[in-house]
C-alpha cells in the first residue's frame, strides 16, 4: 500500500496523539496509586497510639525488654560505656529519652555500662619504693599504706609484698599497699630462711645454731633426691622463736639400682633487672614431663637444683611465662 506524503504525515500525527493520550493516562494512574498508597500507609501509621517512652536506665537487658515490650516498643543495643556509678550490664542511657511521646513500634536505642574502667595491678616486688610508686602512677593507681618488715632476702627499701596482689583487676585510682624491706634484723630477732630446694642438713645446722626445732614430714613419692626440702612453714622472712611451730616437707625418695645416687644438676642465673621474675623449670624424660621448680626470684639470683636421674632428659626454662632456654641433659 502506497501513501502520499500528506497522508503519511496525518498517520504519524494521529499515532503521536494516541501515544500522548496513553502516557497521560498512565501518569494519572501512577498519581492515583501514589496517593492511595500514601494514604494507606499514613492511615496505618496514624492509627497507632502515641505513648510515652518508659525509663529503662539502670535496668538489665531482660528487665528493659519486658518493660518496652509491654508498651509495644522494641530495644536495640547501641554500644557500651564505662561508668563506675552504674552496675555492669545495666543501661546507662537511652534514646529517645524517657517521657518522649512516640508511636507504637518505635525502636529505643540503649547503651550498657561496663562498670568503672579497670586496670591491672603491676608486680612491685623487688622494686625500690620510689620506682614502685612511679610504676603505680603509670598504671593510674595510687600508693597506699607503706609498712616495713625485716628481710633476709631483700635489701632495705625494696618492696617485699603488695596488697592487692599483682595482676589483680582494680578500678583506676585505687590504693595499693606495700610492705618494704627494713633490711636484716637486729640481734635477737630470728627470721625464717628460704630452705626450699635445699638439703635438710642445712636446715638442721640453722636450727641448732638458733636453738630451734622443727617437725619433718616426708614425701616418699617426690621426684627430688632424698633429703631435698620441698616446702616449709612459716614462709621465708617470717619472725620465728622458741614457741614457733616450724614444719619442713622433705623428699623421702628411695633410689635403687644403677641410677641410685645419680642426679641431673640444673643451674640457671636470672638476668639483672629491677623486679622479681617468675621462674619455672620443666624436665622432660622417658617418664614424661614434670615441673621441678616454680617460684619468684630476685634479679641476678642463681638457681642450683638437682633432679632425680631417669635417663637422658631435656630441660626447659621459662621466665615470666616465656621460654628462654632449652638444653639436653645426659
Amino acid at each position: 500500500m502506497n501513501f502520499e506524503p500528506s497522508e503519511l504525515k496525518r498517520v504519524f500525527i494521529s499515532a503521536g496523539i494516541r501515544l500522548g493520550e496513553i502516557g497521560v493516562l498512565l501518569g494519572l494512574i501512577c498519581v492515583v496509586a501514589y496517593f492511595s498508597l500514601s494514604w494507606a500507609f499514613g492511615a496505618l501509621i496514624h492509627s497507632r497510639s502515641q505513648i510515652p517512652v518508659p525509663d529503662v536506665t539502670r535496668r538489665s537487658a531482660m528487665a528493659a525488654l519486658d518493660i518496652l515490650s509491654a508498651s509495644k516498643l522494641s530495644l536495640e543495643k547501641e554500644g557500651e560505656e564505662f561508668d563506675a556509678g552504674v552496675p555492669v550490664g545495666s543501661i546507662i542511657r537511652q534514646l529517645p529519652p524517657a517521657g518522649t511521646m512516640v508511636r507504637e513500634g518505635k525502636v529505643v536505642r540503649v547503651w550498657f555500662s561496663q562498670g568503672g574502667e579497670s586496670v591491672f595491678a603491676p608486680n612491685l616486688a623487688g622494686l625500690p619504693l620510689r620506682n614502685a610508686e612511679l610504676l603505680l602512677r603509670q598504671q593510674q593507681l595510687l600508693l597506699g599504706e607503706v609498712s616495713e618488715s625485716y628481710s633476709l632476702k631483700s635489701d632495705k627499701g625494696i618492696v617485699i609484698s603488695q596488697d592487692p596482689r599483682s595482676d589483680a583487676s582494680l578500678a583506676k585510682n585505687s590504693l595499693v599497699n606495700v610492705v618494704v624491706s627494713a633490711g636484716a634484723p637486729p640481734s635477737g630477732i630470728i627470721l625464717m630462711p628460704d630452705f626450699r630446694q635445699k638439703q635438710s642438713a642445712e636446715a638442721n645446722q640453722w636450727a641448732a645454731q638458733n636453738k630451734l626445732s622443727f617437725d619433718v614430714k616426708e614425701e616418699s613419692g617426690s621426684l627430688f633426691p632424698n633429703g631435698t626440702i620441698l616446702a616449709q612453714e612459716p614462709l621465708p622472712d617470717a619472725v620465728v622463736g622458741a614457741d614457733t611451730k616450724i614444719q619442713l616437707t622433705v623428699s623421702g625418695r628411695r633410689d635403687s639400682g644403677a641410677a641410685a645416687g645419680r642426679v641431673h644438676r640444673i643451674h640457671y642465673e636470672l638476668p639483672q633487672g629491677t623486679a622479681q621474675s617468675r621462674l619455672r623449670i620443666v624436665m622432660l624424660d622417658q617418664s614424661g614431663e614434670r615441673e621441678v621448680f616454680n617460684g619468684l626470684r630476685a634479679p641476678g639470683s642463681k638457681i642450683d637444683l638437682t633432679a632425680p636421674y631417669g635417663g637422658p632428659a631435656k630441660i626447659r626454662i621459662f621466665v615470666n611465662g616465656i621460654l628462654v632456654e632449652e638444653k639436653e641433659m645426659q
